[in-house]
């Protein structure tokens, strides 16, 4: 028997989905020229983050095993681009790339 990931995902997806949206906001007010890379690769972040939190809980809610392993599944590839999006988001700021 697996170990249920979906649980953990929904929560750090929900977690970084808030973090996402206090990045894109702080661009939003500090009104950072070049930040509009930055803003859409958060962006990107944040929409992939949605999708894991809603596939996560729709698997979670299932009653079909099989369907709820296929969710779980494709949250967690989803999760890991949004990682990777977020990782890059933070590369840019941290190194000012795009000064």
């Amino acid at each position: 028997m697996s170990t249920r990931k979906s649980p953990h995902i929904l929560n750090t997806s929900s977690n970084l989905l808030g973090f996402c949206l206090i990045v894109m906001t702080s661009i939003k007010i500090s009104k950072t020229g070049g930040a509009t890379v930055i803003d859409d690769i958060t962006g990107v972040a944040a929409m992939l983050l949605v999708v894991s939190c809603l596939l996560s809980f729709l698997s979670i809610r299932s009653r079909d095993e099989v369907r709820s392993e296929k969710m779980e599944r494709i949250a967690d590839i989803v999760f890991l681009t949004a990682l990777i999006c977020i990782a890059l988001t933070i590369t840019l700021v941290s190194f000012n790339l795009l000064v």
